[in-house]
């Protein structure tokens, strides 16, 4: 007897539309998110679209935010690929139910509500702690380096900057003289159609490149400024300095090798894994019970020791009270922070030195310090510490490694925070679907 197939029809038309809902096996990460987003409050979002009079059909904001954090929670980051996954992928067309938002629909839609997904951050949170799952009593910190959107390449140092300043206001004032001695020959260099007037682009280019270098320059010299001022310095005390030793610059004047990025100035070369690079420092804050994270933080600053009071900051902010024990490496040492975290009788867990470093002898005048020396050197002190590695790393594995989130999409310091909240968020949600299937 001959095999029978089943039937196989691409063409054939459905006597009744199947439900979309049908397309994905019950429990998928679709509708996870999908159904979480609609328990959320969402009106911070629905709130710029009241009252303007919009007669175009703005996009439901519901399923941009549905659509964009599952775009999140399966790695794909670009406004253009979510775009096509829009037309390709089941998941994204059951959770878009028959819209096609086009690309720059979802990038503006991304930038312009960042304030609203740190909202929704806090909110996924508070609702992973009712739940029982998040349950705040030892939290792990560690911070990530991730590549800014912007080349290092496209930075250049404060010592450069002033070569290359002095080398085209030669070339410009070269053309400019040259321009003027050829007053006679317009028709023929430039064309009848040209009025004569116009800049040659030689020079234009130059000008351009030239405003670029003076901007950045000037950054340079006003974030030196502000650290000078940090440091007690004023602008008119010259090199003298307050002991035998002057100054080695003169006020808000960068050294030679500071660098300023021209694509996006607010980031800042960091050392990482893989060499120096165009970077922001992000921050995440990892329940143990749980391991979702309960707070972030960015900032263009490499060391992570300025990160730690923030984090506690803002997860008090999130569940009411601070967390009972705090996990985290050297990077977060500071005696003004182990004193305010004893003051908040937090307890803290925090190295004193590199791992597979010898540790440096605390200062005696530190108390914070030499009592953090003794609860790290103590067998329970040193198991709790263990867990540290445990909690956290596997959280920035997920982020870089299974969601394959490395580089920023947005520029500026502000953005890019945004963008992290956004991330972190659909990590969340992944670990509480996961958790909740269990």
């Amino acid at each position: 007897m001959p095999t029978t197939f089943r039937p196989c029809a691409p063409d054939q038309s459905f006597l009744f539309p199947p439900s979309p809902r049908d397309w994905l096996p019950e429990g998928h990460l679709a509708f996870f998110i999908a159904d979480t987003v609609a328990a959320l409050d969402l009106q911070a979002l629905y709130t710029p679209y009241d009252g303007d009079g919009r007669r175009n059909q703005p996009f439901d904001p519901q399923m941009m935010v549905t659509v964009l954090l599952y775009a999140y929670a399966t790695g794909t980051f670009s406004s253009r690929r979510i775009a096509r996954k829009l037309d390709e992928d089941v998941a994204y067309r059951v959770l878009a139910a028959g819209n096609f938002p086009a690309h720059r629909t979802i990038a503006e839609f991304r930038q312009q509500h960042l304030a609203a997904f740190e909202a929704l951050f806090v909110q996924v949170v508070q609702v992973a702690r009712e739940a029982g799952v998040v349950q705040l009593g030892t939290l792990a910190i560690d911070g990530t380096k991730v590549q800014a959107n912007a080349s290092k390449h496209k930075a250049m140092s404060y010592g450069r900057m002033r070569d290359e300043e002095t080398r085209l206001r030669a070339q410009i004032a070269a053309l400019t003289a040259q321009a003027a001695t050829s007053d006679a020959t317009e028709d023929a260099a430039l064309g009848p159609d040209v009025r004569g007037d116009e800049l040659p682009a030689e020079l234009q280019r130059r000008e351009a490149r030239l405003a670029t270098i003076a901007a950045a320059k000037a950054r340079l010299e006003a974030r030196q400024a502000d650290q000078d001022r940090g440091k007690g310095r004023t602008p008119d005390d010259g090199r003298k300095g307050r002991g035998s030793r002057p100054f080695a610059r003169d006020f808000g004047v960068p050294p030679d090798d500071a660098q300023d990025n021209f694509t996006d100035p607010e980031s800042r070369i960091m050392k990482t894994s893989d060499g120096y690079d165009q970077c922001y420092n992000g921050q995440i804050a990892v329940d143990e019970a749980s391991q979702m994270i309960v707070a972030t933080g960015l900032s263009n600053c490499a060391a992570d020791s300025g990160a730690l009071l923030p984090l506690i900051d803002r997860v008090q902010a999130t569940l009411g009270h601070d967390p009972a024990m705090v996990l985290a490496d050297a990077g977060y040492k500071a005696e003004a922070s182990f004193q305010t975290l004893e003051t908040r009788q937090v307890t803290a867990y925090i190295s004193l030195g590199r791992e597979g470093k010898a540790g440096t002898t605390p200062n005696p005048a530190h108390g914070a310090t030499q009592r953090m020396a003794a609860r790290l050197a103590s067998p329970a002190g040193k198991e709790r510490y263990r867990r540290r590695k445990a909690i956290v790393e596997p959280v920035i594995g997920w982020i870089k490694e299974v969601l394959g989130f490395r580089r920023f999409s947005l520029r500026s310091e502000a953005k890019a925070c945004g963008e992290w909240n956004i991330v972190c968020l659909a990590v969340n949600l992944k670990r509480f679907h996961r958790l909740r299937l269990a």
